[in-house]
């Protein structure tokens, strides 16, 4: 897959798990680098516990909701070590 297909979904990937998670936002350069990270994150994920090799190849709807899935793991996860809730 190409870097402008990373970045394409990455975007969008980023952008939804965005709108999904609401908080603060991280801007559109850091909604794509979530989505990125998502995507790997995500086609690991798919590999390991499903067997999909190759799971995110492409702009199409598996790879995003792939990189999705992996974005929302890592907003859930930043969260929850890099904004502890105040009692």
């Amino acid at each position: 897959m190409g870097i402008l297909s990373w970045i394409i979904v990455g975007l969008i990937a980023g952008w939804l798990a965005g709108q999904v998670m609401r908080g603060g936002g991280y801007g559109l350069i850091g909604d794509i680098v979530l989505g990125i990270v998502g995507g790997l994150v995500g086609g690991y994920l798919a590999g390991a516990l499903f067997g999909v090799p190759d799971a995110v190849n492409g702009i199409n709807v598996v790879s995003i909701v792939v990189a999705f899935v992996g974005a929302i793991l890592l907003i859930a996860v930043s969260r929850m070590f890099f904004h502890p809730r105040s009692a």
